[in-house]
Order: C-alpha cells, then sequence, then structure tokens
C-alpha cells in the first residue's frame, strides 16, 4: 500500500453499514495513533495494541489508513463535538496536493546550509537542523495558511536546535550575516557582553505566495530552553493589545521546543495553563516539538514516562499531531490543519515532528559513544531531500550545485565583515526611550502633584455604582482613603500605590499588574477590585475613573512563578510605555522564577541589547514569622547588579512609593525595577505620608535625617529596620544617634549620600544596619561603598549572625535577636 501525505491508501471499500462504520471509526480515532509509524529509523515508538482489539475488515483497513500512517492524530480527549467533527473532517479525506518542488527546493536549502556550516566551521557548534529539515516546509506552511487567514505578525521562540537555520530560511536573515556570527569579528564590541550565536533572536519577513507580509519575530533564548516560553506569550499578548480589535487573530504565538525540554521542564505545563486564561490568552499558539528522540544522551525513555513527548499537553482540550518528519508531504498537511484549527477555535495546537540527529547534541559531541546502534543507521542515511528527491522523481543535482554555491559565496562575504551585523530592526514604539547610563533630563523628572489633584485622584479611587453591595470592612477602608485625600489622615502604602496608577491612567499610561491574589492584595492592603457581596460581580474604580483614560489591567494570576514572570517581562518588552508591574505574594516567591530573573530581567540588554521596563514588587521584612517569607532576598538582586541594568529599591514610605513608581514609566530610561515592599509596615504611623509629601519634586534615593543637631552616630540602613530604629530613638529620646535611610540600592546613589553624611560632620562612627543575617542582605555590596564615602570616620555593621536560612522559626527568638541588633545600633 502507498503511503501519500500521512494517509495508507486503503483497498476500495465496500458498503458497509454506517452505525457499524462509525463504530469501527471511533476506535482509530481514539487509538490509530499507538500503531502510527513515525519514527524515520524504525528504533523507537514501535505499534503498541488498542485498548479494544482493533477491529479488521475494509471499514477497519480504511480507517487504518487514516489513523495509522505517518501522521497520528490525539483529539478526542476534546470534550467539544464540534471541534472534535471539525478533525475527523480534516483527518478523513484525500489530502490536498502539496506543492512538492517548493518543498524540495526548502529542504535542499536547510539541508546545503548546515553541510556548507560543517565545511568551513568543522568543530563548532550550531546545533544542526539536519535529521529534522522537514521544519522548514512546516514553518513557510504555517505562515502561508495563517497569512490567509489575516495574520500580521508572529512572535516565535524556539531552543538552540535549528535557531540559525530558521533564521536564514524562514525568518529571512542574509547568511552572510548568519557566517560572520561564526568569523567572531570584531570582538571588542561585545566585551563582556554579548551571547552565542544560537541564542540571540532576529525579526524579518515572511511574504505568501499570494503577496500578504508576515512580520517575524524570533525572540532571543538562553539555554533554559523552556524560559522562553511565556516571554513569546507575553510579547504576543502586547502586540495583540496594541492592535486592539481583532490583535489575536493578526498575531500568531509559534513556539519550537525540543523533544526532552517539553516533557522535563515545568515552566512549559505552567505556561500551557495559560491558554485561555483571561489574564494571560493570546487566541491559541502553535506548538512544535522537533523531536530528534534523544536529550542530549538520554533516550526517550529515560527522558518522559509516557510514549510520547507531547503527553503533558493532554492536560488541555488541544489536538496533537505526531508527524513521521521523512514524509514532507505529510509535514506541510499537518502545518495546514494546525494554522487552520488555531484561527478557527482560537486554540492551542501542538505538533510533534518526529525526526533524528544526524550529529551529536553539539557538533563537537560524539553521539556514538551512547547510541551506538542508532548511530550506525544514521551513518547510512541519506539526507530527506535526497529521499524526497527520488519519492517525486526529481534529479535535485543542479539546484543543490547552485544552493551551495549561494551559500559558499555568502561565506566568502561573511570573512571580509568588519563588524558583527545586527539581525533585528526595534519596532518604532521603542524610538522615545534608551537604556545604558542614565542621563540628567531623567533623573530630574518630576513626579510630584499637587494637594488638590492627589484628591481628586482618591475621590476617583473611592466611587463606586450606588446598587453595588460593598463589603463593610472595604466600605470602612474607602472612607479612611476619603480622609487621607482631604489631608485629615496620613496615607498609608495602598492608597498611595492606587493613587499612582490612577495619575497614570488619566495621563493615558497602560497600567498592568499581575500576581498571585494582587486584585486585594496578599495583605488585604490594595482592593483594586471590589467583589459585590451578593452577586459577586467585580467593579475595579481604576477601570472607571474617565473616559479617556488608559486600561487599567489587574489580574490574580495562576499559581506560577516563572511563567508569570516571564509572561509580564515579555508584555512590558512590547509595550514600553506601560507600567508592567508582577507581585510576589511573598517576596521569597521569586525564587521560582530565579531563571527569568536571571537570564532576562538582569541580562537581556548586556546580552542582546533589548530594553524592559518590567517592575517587580516583592514583600519583605522581618516579622517574626519564621524563615519562610522573611527575606526577598535583597543580596540575589544586588549580585545581579552591574553596568546600570537595574533599579533596586525598598521605598520606606507611601509617598516614596507613589513617586517612584511614578518614575518608572514617566522617565524615557528603561530599567527593570525592583522594589522590596513592606508587610507590616503597609500601615504603620511611621511609613505613613503627609498629603503634602506627594508634592515633592521626585523620589529621593535618600533620606537624610533632619532632626537631629550633631549626633555621635550615624545608622544607615533601607526598609523596615529603619523604622525601629526610628522608633527605638523616640523611645530612648537619643537624639544623639542619627538615621538615614537609602532608598535605592542600585544605581549606589553615592552623591545623596555623601550629602547626607555630610551633613554630620561630627559623627565619628557610621554603621550600617541590616536586619538579615551577615551573609544575606546588602551588607556585602554596602561596606565597601560605606568605607569609600566615609573618609576618617571609622564604618561597622549591625546584623545577625551567619545563617543558613534567612530567619528563625520562633517567635519569641525573633524578638530576642532584633532587641540585640538594637542595642547593638544605639552602642550598647
Amino acid at each position: 500500500m502507498a503511503t501519500k501525505a500521512g494517509v495508507v491508501t486503503p483497498p476500495p471499500a465496500s458498503a458497509v453499514e454506517p452505525q457499524d462504520r462509525e463504530t469501527v471509526f471511533d476506535i482509530f480515532r481514539r487509538w490509530g495513533y499507538l500503531q502510527a509509524s513515525l519514527d524515520p529509523l524504525g528504533q523507537y515508538l514501535p505499534p503498541e495494541p488498542f485498548p479494544t482489539p482493533a477491529p479488521e475488515g475494509e471499514a477497519a483497513a480504511t480507517a487504518r489508513g487514516f489513523y495509522c500512517g505517518t501522521i497520528a492524530a490525539e483529539f478526542m480527549h476534546i470534550p467539544s463535538p464540534e471541534q472534535r467533527q471539525w478533525l475527523q473532517e480534516r483527518m478523513e479525506q484525500t489530502p490536498p496536493a502539496a506543492d512538492q518542488k517548493l518543498i524540495l527546493t526548502q529542504l535542499i536549502r536547510a539541508e546545503i546550509f548546515e553541510q556548507v556550516i560543517q565545511s568551513r566551521y568543522l568543530g563548532t557548534k550550531r546545533f544542526s537542523l539536519e535529521g529534522l529539515t522537514a521544519l522548514i516546509p512546516f514553518l513557510d506552511r504555517v505562515l502561508a495558511v495563517s497569512a490567509d487567514l489575516g495574520v500580521s505578525k508572529s512572535v516565535m521562540g524556539m531552543s538552540h536546535r535549528g535557531r540559525l537555520n530558521v533564521m536564514t530560511n524562514t525568518i529571512g536573515r542574509k547568511a552572510a550575516e548568519i557566517f560572520t556570527k561564526f568569523e567572531d569579528v570584531d570582538p571588542r564590541s561585545t566585551m563582556g557582553g554579548g551571547d552565542v550565536k544560537y541564542h540571540i533572536g532576529a525579526t524579518g519577513e515572511y511574504r505568501s505566495p499570494k503577496g500578504q507580509v508576515i512580520g517575524l519575530h524570533l525572540a532571543s533564548n538562553p539555554s533554559h530552553l523552556e524560559a522562553v516560553d511565556p516571554v513569546v506569550l507575553g510579547r504576543a499578548r502586547a502586540k495583540q493589545e496594541r492592535i486592539g480589535k481583532g490583535g489575536k487573530a493578526a498575531v500568531l504565538p509559534l513556539i519550537i521546543h525540543g523533544d526532552a525540554a517539553f516533557a522535563g521542564q515545568g515552566i512549559l505545563a505552567e505556561s500551557l495553563n495559560m491558554a485561555t486564561l483571561h489574564g494571560y490568552n493570546v487566541g491559541g499558539t502553535i506548538h512544535v516539538i522537533v523531536n530528534n528522540l534523544l536529550g542530549f544522551t538520554a533516550i526517550p525513555e529515560e527522558s518522559n514516562s509516557t510514549r510520547f513527548s507531547s503527553d503533558i499537553a493532554k492536560r488541555l482540550p488541544i489536538p496533537i499531531f505526531h508527524v513521521n518528519a521523512e514524509d514532507p508531504d505529510a509535514v506541510v498537511r499537518v502545518a495546514a490543519i494546525a494554522a487552520e484549527y488555531r484561527a478557527q477555535f482560537h486554540s492551542d495546537v501542538v505538533v510533534d515532528l518526529i525526526g533524528y540527529r544526524r550529529h551529536g547534541h553539539s557538533e563537537v559531541d560524539d553521539p556514538t559513544v551512547t547510541q551506538p546502534r542508532r548511530y550506525a543507521v544514521i551513518k547510512d542515511h541519506p539526507p530527506l531531500f535526497q529521499l524526497y528527491a527520488q519519492q517525486i522523481g526529481v534529479d535535485p543535482a543542479s539546484e543543490v550545485q547552485q544552493v551551495q554555491q549561494e551559500f559558499l559565496d555568502d561565506q566568502k562575504t561573511a570573512t571580509k565583515a568588519e563588524h558583527v551585523p545586527l539581525l533585528r530592526t526595534m519596532p518604532d514604539y521603542w524610538n522615545p526611550y534608551h537604556g545604558g547610563e542614565l542621563r540628567p533630563e531623567d533623573e530630574n523628572v518630576k513626579t510630584g502633584l499637587p494637594s488638590e489633584r492627589i484628591n481628586e485622584l482618591v475621590q476617583a479611587i473611592t466611587k463606586y455604582p450606588s446598587d453595588f453591595h460593598i463589603h463593610p470592612k472595604v466600605k470602612k477602608l474607602f472612607e479612611q482613603r476619603v480622609e487621607m485625600g482631604t489631608g485629615s489622615k496620613p496615607f498609608d502604602y495602598g492608597t498611595a500605590e492606587l493613587v499612582a496608577y490612577a495619575s497614570l491612567l488619566e495621563a493615558g499610561t497602560l497600567v498592568r499588574l499581575t500576581g498571585q491574589d494582587s486584585q486585594r492584595g496578599t495583605f488585604n492592603q490594595r482592593h483594586s477590585v471590589m467583589v459585590d457581596t451578593e452577586t459577586e460581580v467585580k467593579y475595579s474604580p481604576l477601570a472607571h475613573l474617565s473616559k479617556d483614560q488608559a486600561r487599567f489591567e489587574v489580574f490574580n494570576s495562576l499559581l506560577s512563578e516563572a511563567a508569570v514572570l516571564g509572561f509580564e517581562y515579555g508584555f512590558a518588552r512590547d509595550y514600553p510605555e506601560a507600567l508592567v508591574l508582577w507581585e510576589a505574594q511573598f517576596g521569597d516567591f521569586a525564587n521560582g522564577a530565579q531563571v527569568i530573573i536571571d537570564q532576562f530581567i538582569a541580562s537581556s540588554e548586556m546580552k542582546w541589547g533589548l530594553l524592559s521596563g518590567i517592575t517587580m514588587l516583592l514583600p519583605h521584612g522581618y516579622e517574626g514569622q519564621g524563615p519562610e517569607h522573611s527575606s526577598a532576598r535583597l543580596e540575589r538582586y544586588l549580585q545581579l547588579a552591574a553596568n546600570d541594568n537595574m533599579q533596586i529599591c525598598q521605598p520606606s514610605t507611601a509617598a516614596q512609593h507613589f513617586h517612584l513608581l511614578r518614575r518608572q514609566v514617566m522617565r524615557s530610561w528603561r530599567k527593570p525595577l525592583i522594589v522590596f515592599t513592606p508587610k507590616s509596615m503597609l500601615r504603620h504611623p511611621d511609613a505613613s505620608s503627609s498629603l503634602a509629601d506627594f508634592a515633592k519634586d521626585r523620589f529621593q534615593n535618600v533620606l537624610p535625617d533632619n532632626e537631629v543637631v550633631n549626633p555621635r552616630r550615624l545608622l544607615v540602613c533601607s526598609g523596615k529596620v529603619g523604622h525601629n530604629l526610628r522608633m527605638e530613638r523616640a523611645k530612648r529620646k537619643d537624639m544623639g544617634v542619627g538615621i538615614i535611610f537609602v532608598e535605592q540600592l542600585y544605581p549606589w546613589p553615592e552623591a545623596e549620600l555623601q550629602a547626607a553624611l555630610d551633613q554630620h560632620p561630627g559623627a565619628e562612627e557610621i554603621v550600617w544596619v541590616q536586619e538579615e543575617p551577615a551573609n544575606m542582605g546588602p551588607l556585602f555590596y554596602v561596606m565597601p561603598l560605606l568605607r569609600r564615602l566615609a573618609g576618617d570616620r571609622a564604618v561597622l555593621s549591625v546584623k545577625r549572625s551567619p545563617s543558613a536560612t534567612p530567619a528563625t522559626g520562633s517567635a519569641k527568638a525573633h524578638d530576642m535577636e532584633e532587641k540585640t541588633l538594637i542595642d547593638l545600633a544605639f552602642g550598647a
């Protein structure tokens, strides 16, 4: 029986009773994927018996032809009859004719590109696509069909394998640009920065046979292979929101995975779970698994506990297609179905493209050490373009020679290059913004507002419909906020934050805030969204400020840190004029997103020249509640701080928080902002602010001590411990001790702190005081900087003893430690 586009052509079927035929077909629809021919080398994925005995006969032969060929479809777990029927109709028909000449050309270009690199840059890592070059015609068909369906932009993410090939043959970058990366020209231009060639991103255009154009953006991605997944989704969502109505149809997210990573990396599961969630939905993502049935040296049974690496996706009601990568006609058929299904049902689709890996994990690795039998077969296995040319009866020799010469000429061009090419063009909406060093005009941005305007905003954020049944506690809070607006009550953090948002929204700035419980706030402090006590209908005053305001988006996130933070980083990448915030339920929850922080937020400007204004809100403070949730790990962010790559701040008052949030978007300097926010101090009198504080010009990087005269000792601190010290000083009536708050730890505010220290020249000692143990917190970072400013004065430190955990689990022990710490700070 011949095979065509994934279908085994059955013998002609005589008349079969429709009811009997449907019963037979139902069995193959459910279980046919178990007996499909999927591994091109025939080593893995042998046929498995159906859970229900497979029927025989003419109807069974017909069904087997549809469901047990080189395409295997898993879709009967989808609860929607409409979606299942749609898929059945696509599977149970004669495949449309493929453009075999185009497919052959694409296979030749994909294969020869790799061969030229192998011959010219022998022993250099490139993560070849050989064995899965069918990915190139697959992507071409997805984009061609998607263009017909109205897609005008596509955000793509992928790991290393085949990345350079995709840049050239799909994104449309010149091969000479890629080869220049191998030449490693002008190394001084990337001293201390840059990234390896198979991590960087690229932009380009796809032009369909009918002339439609899709703007393509391949996102930069580190070696944490699946970390790019939520970034792509966030970037797609931002581009969709920029378009407005119809945005989800116009922007296609497409993510290319490795098989072992798809099965093994948890951020993938978190990202899949975003598919239909209101705050994260992107109208469907096409996921492609470039499946070589090996994870470095691990075989499938070592990488995943199920038959397919794609089985994690069965948690969702989405179709999963497996296709033999050495049947190119079947590959492009599945590509068209995937694109059409995504457009029709706004749903994710998973395509498991199963092939092999011709070389080792990288080209310098010898795979025969770990898979000798498989690589003995691969050694003599012809490239796919040769097999396909033979199948369709074409001699490819002249085209191969032409393509080879083209790439060799490009390689010669690369050897003459003097500078590293930039493979991407930034969208116009980035034109007003810049990174690099802070400019004076950005430092002097005024964020203050007059008292009358603050009161107007407070009135706006406390309004709700007359028929809304407000919770009594929330009503009381709103009444207190009204008092704050009139100046009869000091502002707390929650009110100051919402006033900052309201001021930006009224000025036309989109505000997006996500995190676990962020609508209400972990500490019952925000209430940006109210819930009707009778109907549970939600209402947000910030979304109803005025007719011309910008959008306010606040979403309670899924129970994820890595994927959600990655999504918000991605959103901020394509919405630089917005205030985009992610809030950790407790600051140390950010531990679960450390890869996103390390590989994207802290380093994207240095590695890829890509800016982001993402803001992270991390509750921090020692309250005697144990080792969990005490520390947001200030030390980790300070260790990552260099080259003015981010801002690390701990505002000590409500008004400072207000100024800081406004500063983040009002200046054109785009850097990530890490904010260590309070817990118990959210409502503490010492951290509250007067109405007049909001009219001050700007956020103060350092708060000097203007209350003391000629102190003997200066305590320098940041955050909650400073309030504890101020309260203790008042209790002791000891005005011989000055207390200076460092509100911005990085970039280090040297001039402001020097001025605050020089204000008290008679102080003989400067003491850094922190709550954290000696091996944590800012101590390691601050002490050398303080010594440089202190001149001849002694510089001391007060902190907890070194510890393997951030805090004690005993509330009483915490109190004892804190008393000792404060006594030492005052010189007892």
